[in-house]
């Protein structure tokens, strides 16, 4: 298979149906020596916490090939690109904007936009700068309003250049890989400070809504959350009641207190110790109105009672799966949709990542990546199922536009739909990208 396909009378296929790809800063950039530390450049340095010892001082090398990269993103064919900002990159500890850490990105969203790329920009995509993680980081209440003054300056610097603001990427894995599993940086492991940590984020998340509302009222503004639906293994009570406990404290803890202004019921199943401190108003703010809801969705994960932690995963031994080992099961895509949508009043939706790290390897300046190709196909097609059952979809982008460091993986994962050769940096389009680029051109003929 080395094309896409979905029915005609698909939303996906009409025009005004947005088609992106996607990155984030700390995974391409590099130019390390221009910036901050950031909380994901101590972790690198921490021995065993990467798997291939790697880091990302270099990576992809955007910043010096950013011009390169917007040609490869217009070749593509697609309507947007999603980046996000790099916080220590673009500021000072004392407050102040770092000009030319600021000149980057207003040189490149000037770029895209002359060539009516819209952008979707995040502000926050993980990389903490180390200084505010040495007070505490998102332990820290005061950290949520260190994040809606770095909002409020770089919405008036970018002013009039961007279409869209993400405040977050994915809260989950800042708060429970970051602070209570210590999976991700900064390496935390306790289950106060995992719950503690969502709860300043998404404080951060309200307090800068409100700000990018006031600062850029014609961009879309909202939040993306990660989603993994919770499956239980049989259809034994207590296995069912053990998928809807994950459920709860893994999906919709975020969800939930950003659209109705509450935590999930579990949240009273906590020890004392364990629960966040939360103010008087502080879920007013988390609550504030979406623009839109950005959804990252990869795969699902299935449930059996546990008597110690209330759940347990279970690894289905025999599923397909990708080369990160996450099961492909694009009915949970559909699954997902519909649930939120049966769940909640939801805003508008746009599939901010979804995609798939696979094996990919260079063989004559060819990478076949046909798995990745089925990935994606039968993904749209779940989707599309999706849409046709009432849920509003107004854009989808792949993950990732090019290979990267891939966080606790380092480089030894590729979820790019372009092949990036990290001694020479160069890129090529994978088999993947091909089809993408000609399933967004057939759209306009």
């Amino acid at each position: 298979m080395k094309t896409i396909q979905l029915p005609k009378d698909s939303r996906l296929c009409q025009r005004d149906f947005i088609f992106g790809v996607a990155t984030a800063s700390f995974q391409i950039e590099g130019s390390a020596e221009s910036r901050l530390p950031c909380i994901w450049d101590t972790f690198c340095a921490t021995p065993g916490k990467i798997r291939d010892g790697s880091n990302g001082l270099v990576a992809c090398d955007h910043v010096n090939r950013w011009q390169d990269d917007v040609q490869l993103i217009q070749s593509l064919g697609v309507d947007a690109y999603r980046l996000s900002i790099s916080w220590p990159r673009v500021m000072y500890q004392d407050g102040s904007l770092n000009q030319a850490g600021v000149d980057f990105y207003i040189q490149l969203l000037d770029a895209l936009k002359a060539l009516k790329i819209k952008t979707f920009v995040t502000l926050y995509h993980w990389d903490l700068p180390q200084y505010i993680e040495d007070q505490g980081g998102w332990l820290n209440r005061q950290t949520a309003y260190l994040f809606a003054d770095y909002a409020d300056k770089i919405s008036r610097a970018f002013a009039g250049r961007v279409d869209s603001y993400a405040t977050l990427n994915e809260p989950f894995c800042s708060s429970y890989l970051g602070y209570e599993a210590g999976i991700h940086a900064p390496g935390k492991q306790q289950k106060a400070w995992g719950r503690q940590a969502a709860h300043h984020l998404l404080l951060a998340h309200g307090l800068a809504l409100k700000v990018l509302k006031k600062n850029s009222p014609d961009s879309l503004n909202g939040l993306v959350l990660n989603f993994t639906p919770c499956y239980a293994q049989t259809e034994d009570p207590a296995d069912v009641a053990a998928a809807q406990l994950a459920d709860d404290y893994f999906n919709q803890w975020y969800i939930k207190p950003v659209l109705d202004g509450e935590y999930p019921q579990s949240f009273a199943l906590l020890n004392e110790q364990d629960k966040p401190g939360i103010e008087p108003g502080d879920l007013a703010i988390i609550s504030e109105p979406l623009d839109f809801l950005g959804v990252n969705f990869y795969t699902r994960t299935v449930y059996q009672a546990c008597a110690e932690h209330g759940f347990a995963p279970v690894d289905m031994v025999d599923a397909p799966k990708t080369d990160i080992g996450w099961e492909i099961y694009p009915q949970a895509f559909t699954d997902l949709l519909v649930s939120l949508h049966q769940q909640y009043q939801l805003p508008p939706v746009y599939i901010t990542e979804n995609g798939a790290a696979m094996d990919d390897k260079l063989i004559g300046g060819v990478v076949n990546d046909e798995d990745r190709l089925a990935y994606y196909q039968a993904h749209l097609l779940a989707l599309d199922s999706a849409i046709r059952q009432g849920v509003r979809v107004d854009g989808y982008f792949a993950w990732s536009l090019m290979d990267n460091f891939e966080w606790a993986e380092g480089y030894l994962k590729r979820f790019g739909i372009v092949y990036v050769d990290y001694v020479t940096q160069q890129r090529t389009i994978k088999t993947s990208g091909l089809a993408y680029r000609d399933f967004i051109q057939s759209r306009r003929r």
